[in-house]
């Protein structure tokens, strides 16, 4: 996603909804969040699950100055005691393992993904140890540009939704699709804008 298009699909959104225009008006537009896609791109997204993102920052640091290059084959030649060193959990290391297995042995092709239809990438993504929907969508919305994803099982963006919306309580998947549909074929950018509304809204 360039910044035009995000800045484009949210004015598009912001004459349908105006709830979008006002907090578009009140925080600005986010910055890209692109990633490279691959086995850096997913073992960051596993490295960041259940931790705030401040330390996966730091772990991530730390990763990647004890592996070097970050391929497969450096992450599997690396000794799993560094790993857990530099602030992996036992399970994410076996994850990250089983990862770059996959991408090593050729069963996980990432080119193969880009062609993909979204619910072939879940698919695909979940099969694997350690990636969950959410993870999945995580990598489709920043490693493959897909606009229209919706992760809604990520907390900070079912906060963001309760306060835009003025909603009691956080949606749960089913009641935040609902309230999103209208918001097709631009939920994914959408997304990208409530994680930025819920860090700069009052």
């Amino acid at each position: 996603m360039t910044p035009d298009f995000i800045r484009d699909s949210l004015d598009a959104l912001g004459k349908a909804d105006p709830d979008i225009k006002k907090a578009v008006k009140l925080v600005g537009y986010p910055e890209p969040r692109n990633r490279e896609p691959g086995f850096g791109s997913l073992l960051n997204i596993i490295i960041g699950q259940q931790v705030s993102v401040h330390a996966a920052a730091a772990i991530r640091g730390r990763v990647v100055e004890a592996v070097g290059p970050m391929t497969p084959k450096q992450f599997l030649a690396t000794d799993e005691e560094i790993l857990r060193g530099a602030g992996l959990s036992r399970r994410k290391v076996e994850y990250g393992m089983g990862l770059a297995e996959e991408f090593v042995t050729g069963r996980l092709d990432p080119d193969a993904l880009t062609d993909a239809s979204d619910d072939e990438i879940i698919k695909v993504l979940t099969a694997l140890r350690g990636i969950g929907r959410w993870s999945a969508e995580i990598y489709m919305l920043f490693a493959l540009g897909r606009s229209d994803i919706w992760p809604a099982e990520d907390l900070a963006i079912q906060e963001a939704l309760r306060r835009l919306k003025d909603l009691e309580e956080r949606p749960a998947r089913a009641a935040s699709e609902a309230i999103v549909e209208p918001w097709r074929p631009w939920r994914g950018v959408a997304a990208l804008f409530l994680w930025h509304y819920y860090k700069g809204a009052p």
